[in-house]
């Protein structure tokens, strides 16, 4: 066994009993870092993150940092699941890194989150297809690297919460399989069912369509789903795009 591998397998050994382990671990791993960050945990089943729940955020940035990537669809969260590799981007100012999520780049600076760094679990560049996967992220308010060691605990905090998700049945046949996954954020795959089913669409476009209204209302994108839920809001199509103004 590795040196990182068994520092992962003790650390799942300490939380496992824990009756939330994600908000556990992110706890652990915020108190490690040498560095002041906020830390979110993110579980996803495919890199646009249609299937997407925030499992814990700790520390003022962090449920910033990743409710913009739910309302956006797009991050480094999103880039370290679809390429399969760690993003570091010590200066969101740098236009290079975030090429591929500007939206988020902007909208993240506009809240103080001035660099971030995404951790992934699974990182299996051969394997095609959408692959489920869990993701560490790390936000500063400053920007410049993290330090080996903060990368390295890290690393050991998100294999350690990915040895722990594959521990537990899954969700509704015990208590722990439900600590991890019923979260705020299950009332947007809710909505995004809801709407898939009114609207004869599917559950991508019907994301989309709940984002779009999301971004066209100023609210969050959960807020707009808890009113789709909880009190029958309709949301209208949107119009398709004019041919005359490209």
């Amino acid at each position: 066994m590795t040196a990182s591998r068994k520092a992962a397998v003790e650390l799942a050994a300490l939380h496992v009993d824990r009756p939330d382990p994600s908000s556990s671990l992110v706890h652990s791993c915020r108190a490690e870092l040498r560095y002041v960050c906020s830390v979110g945990l993110t579980l996803a089943v495919d890199a646009a993150l249609a299937q997407r729940v925030s499992l814990a955020a700790e520390g003022p940035l962090a449920r910033r940092g990743e409710a913009l990537q739910i309302n956006l669809g797009e991050g480094p969260c999103v880039e370290a699941l679809k390429e399969r590799r760690t993003v570091l981007v010590p200066d969101l100012d740098d236009p290079y890194p975030t090429v591929g999520w500007p939206v988020y780049a902007q909208q993240a600076r506009a809240h103080g989150i001035r660099a971030a760094f995404a951790l992934c679990a699974l990182l299996e560049p051969d394997h095609s297809g959408p692959q489920p996967g869990l993701v560490m992220s790390v936000y500063r308010d400053r920007p410049g690297p993290l330090p080996h060691k903060d990368l390295e605990t890290v690393r050991a905090h998100v294999h350690a919460a990915d040895i722990l998700l594959l521990a537990v049945p899954r969700p509704g046949e015990n208590t722990a399989a439900d600590a991890w996954f019923l979260h705020s954020d299950a009332v947007v795959h809710q909505a995004t069912g809801m709407i898939s089913y009114r609207h004869h669409v599917t559950a991508g476009q019907a994301l989309a369509l709940l984002r779009a209204h999301a971004h066209a209302c100023q609210t969050d994108v959960r807020d707009l789903a808890h009113t789709v839920v909880h009190e029958g809001l309709h949301l209208p199509p949107l119009p398709p795009p004019d041919p005359t103004n490209p």
